[in-house]
């Protein structure tokens, strides 16, 4: 399984255990990149593999021996996928038996809907989180010519945990959790103003505890760059946060557990609340708009804004709007990966599977595709380019090291000096 950042590697790992959960081993490469997760953000998510290897585009390429995996799933961003997609395919051309591979999304789908699914074309199984997704993604495809047989129908792999009990929690012992985002809102007048609603949330219902569920430390990057963390932010407010309101790590399966109230702006943990029934407030205050995602939520009765929730109110869910978005509250979870694993199985038993062939080549899309390979160290032909990837036996282990050197300076200029410079023209 490759994955790229610490949320698709919770997907990516947990989907490889949905599908074969009798699998006797699980290999993880991680993709060196930008967002790369540490040590911590994979021990939070608490998925765990056989053996784990960072790796370029290259070296994953050649570290998969066909004859050695059933399945590979890549749990990564689209470009990748359509890069490792191409280099799989040239270095298994022609030969007679190869592992399955499969990919997805990590969540909800409510951007760039054309543009991933066409470069995640290609793969064995494109996996749907959802009915409502599964129709949208057979419809691109048959809207390019492209065959939608791969589109399978699933779930999120990781949705579960009790069953939230109404009376549990008193109105004076309730707990509302925060899920904050990487990257939505992507302002600092957003962010702090929603920073700010928590907080005076915690103020006017001091019984309540209210918890900001946050998904990286400062200099940790996940899925999307966080440039304005909420850490930081929090740290400008006038007398701090009270003492009923904190900020809060760690997985988000656990946080749930104690919720009674889960807001957020457009947040996947939105679905895993909504899995186990607890309230779930989707924030209007800043407009229902694409960019932010929560047009995504229209329908399902969870809309509301901070005012409201002040007041008292708790949303209720549409069942119908949470069946169509897999959340599978009504119990049907346990057969939510059925016809997936049936597909896997169908098409690992078979003698030959024909070679992997993605909608993009150089002929459908000459100027977009190479740009796409060569970020990832492939000529348009899938095949490596000079200097890309290490040979076999290359001798130079100072090579090596300041290679490693330099990315880490690179990881480091991305990740922490272009934002404070960004910040500084703001000023």
């Amino acid at each position: 399984m490759l994955a790229d950042s610490d949320t698709r590697w919770k997907w990516g790992a947990l989907t490889a255990h949905r599908l074969a959960p009798d699998a006797a081993r699980l290999d993880g490469y991680l993709l060196r990149g930008r967002a790369t997760p540490t040590v911590r953000q994979l021990a939070e998510v608490g998925v765990r593999a056989d053996a784990l290897r960072e790796v370029t585009g290259t070296e994953f390429v050649r570290a998969i021996d066909r004859t050695r995996y059933d399945i590979t799933v890549l749990a990564c961003v689209g470009g990748a996928v359509q890069a490792m997609l191409h280099g799989l395919a040239r270095a298994w051309d022609g030969a007679p038996a190869r592992p399955v591979v499969a990919t997805g999304y990590v969540g909800v789908v409510y951007e760039k809907l054309a543009d991933g699914l066409l470069l995640r074309h290609g793969a064995d199984v494109v996996l749907a989180n959802s009915r409502h997704d599964a129709e949208r993604f057979r419809e691109v495809y048959a809207g390019v010519g492209a065959s939608g047989e791969s589109v399978t129908e699933c779930a999120l792999p990781f949705l579960g945990g009790e069953r939230y009990a109404t009376d549990a929690a008193s109105e004076d012992r309730r707990t509302v959790v925060f899920a904050a985002q990487p990257s939505v809102p992507d302002n600092r007048a957003d962010r702090m103003y929603l920073l700010r609603r928590a907080v005076r949330h915690a103020r006017r219902h001091p019984g309540r505890e209210v918890l900001i569920k946050l998904r990286s430390k400062p200099g940790e990057h996940t899925t999307h760059i966080e440039e304005l963390p909420y850490q930081k932010l929090a740290a400008r407010l006038p007398g701090g946060l009270p003492p009923n309101c904190r900020m809060a790590y760690g997985h988000m399966g656990e946080v749930l557990d104690r919720t009674d109230l889960l807001v957020t702006v457009s947040s996947t943990a939105a679905l895993e609340s909504l899995h186990r029934g607890i309230p779930t407030a989707v924030l209007t205050d800043l407009g229902i708009r694409e960019p932010l995602g929560n047009h995504h939520f229209l329908g399902s009765g969870c809309l509301a804004s901070w005012d409201q929730l002040d007041a008292g109110h708790l949303p209720v869910a549409d069942p119908a709007w949470t069946a169509r978005q897999g959340v599978a509250a009504d119990g049907s979870y346990a057969t939510a990966f059925d016809a997936a694993r049936r597909r896997i199985t169908e098409l690992v038993a078979a003698d030959t599977l024909p070679p992997l062939a993605p909608y993009y080549t150089t002929e459908t899309a000459p100027h977009y595709l190479p740009a796409i390979l060569a970020r990832h160290g492939l000529d348009p032909q899938g095949r490596p380019l000079p200097g890309a990837a290490r040979e076999p036996g290359e001798p130079s282990a100072v090579r090596r090291a300041v290679r490693e050197a330099a990315r880490g300076a690179y990881r480091h200029g991305v990740q922490r000096v272009a934002p404070a410079i960004r910040r500084l023209g703001e000023l």
